[in-house]
């Protein structure tokens, strides 16, 4: 049994980028945790009932995956600075110290949000090896909207060359998807039914399955 830990900025990009991998982990008897970075707040101009959905969302898709504990950090969203790395750093080390992962999946850093990279920067803080020695596998995943809209710039490209097999639990991905309704479109927008399942079938035809998720490998310590 591994523990494994997701990061995301916003509920659905845990989904987007690593949802068919999770029920996976699941699936194998692996224990899952989650950790979202930001929330929707009054403070933030979001009214009293996006916030009650947001968390009504962010509960079915705890219950969906399974999650053993889901933290919250509560940074406002759309607000992640450099300046927010100096509290960032500290919580994200505590949750890890507490959790011990063995495996973590990581935003992009390179994704064109900017609450995706200063996110990645702070979980790259907390991977070193001395000081975590039970981190063996480190992964960014892709957000669609976000990573393939990045700068295409040869040291931001996303390199995808770790893939998962995720042709069992494409459905169950999407019907997790379908929470978050108010971040889904219709096509041609990113984000829609259509798109994910064609970026996760073209991941798939790249290794042989119908349907994967592709990772870009930062470490792997066997």
């Amino acid at each position: 049994m591994k523990k494994v830990i997701v990061i995301s900025a916003h509920p659905d990009d845990e989904t987007l980028g690593a949802g068919g991998t999770l029920l996976k982990h699941k699936q194998s008897g692996d224990q899952i945790f989650w950790l979202i970075v930001t929330n929707v707040l009054e403070s933030s101009g979001f009214s009293k009932d996006k916030i009650a959905s947001r968390q009504l969302e962010i509960k079915k898709v705890e219950s969906m995956y399974g999650f053993e504990k889901t933290f919250l950090l509560d940074y406002p969203t759309m607000s992640l600075t450099s300046n927010s790395l100096l509290t960032l750093i500290p919580q994200i080390s505590e949750i890890f110290s507490e959790v011990k992962p063995e495996i973590i999946y990581s935003l992009n850093r390179s994704d064109a949000h900017s609450d995706h990279r200063y996110l990645s920067d702070a979980v790259m803080a907390c991977t070193k090896s001395f000081r975590y020695p039970y981190i063996k596998k480190v992964l960014m995943y892709e957000c669609i909207s976000e990573t393939e809209f990045a700068p295409a710039f040869p040291e931001k490209v996303f390199i995808p060359n770790y893939f998962v097999d995720i042709s069992s639990f494409i459905e169950r991905k999407m019907e997790i998807m379908r929470v978050f309704e108010s971040e889904m479109g219709l096509p041609p927008f990113p984000r829609s039914e259509e798109n994910i399942l064609a970026l996760a079938r073209f991941r798939g035809s790249s290794v042989g399955y119908n349907f994967a998720e592709a990772f870009q490998v930062v470490k792997i310590i066997e």
